[in-house]
């Protein structure tokens, strides 16, 4: 083989292997933009999830809340029995 053959068929093997890589490189590029989009899409999921569970967490704290002012009523309830019965028997002839 003379020299400019080879030197045509090295060019026609880095051409080919120039088109190759190239064709990887925006396969992997295309690849990475539907992995963001996939992301953003999870990642908007993630946020509306959050919004619509965070009224549990201050339902849960609604209930906590309310057994304590419960147990301040029914203490309250029973000193008001109390003074009431007494009173009632102050009044007793």
């Amino acid at each position: 083989m003379d020299p400019i053959t080879v030197w045509t068929w090295s060019l026609v093997g880095g051409g080919l292997i120039l088109l190759i890589v190239t064709a990887l490189l925006l396969a992997i590029l295309a690849t990475a933009r539907r992995i963001d989009r996939h992301a953003a899409e999870i990642w908007k999921a993630g946020k509306n999830i959050a919004g619509n569970t965070v009224s549990i967490w201050m339902l849960n704290r609604t209930n906590q809340i309310a057994r304590e002012i419960l147990t301040t009523a029914q203490s309250i309830d029973a000193t008001i029995a109390s003074l009431a019965d007494k009173l009632a028997q102050g009044r007793a002839p």
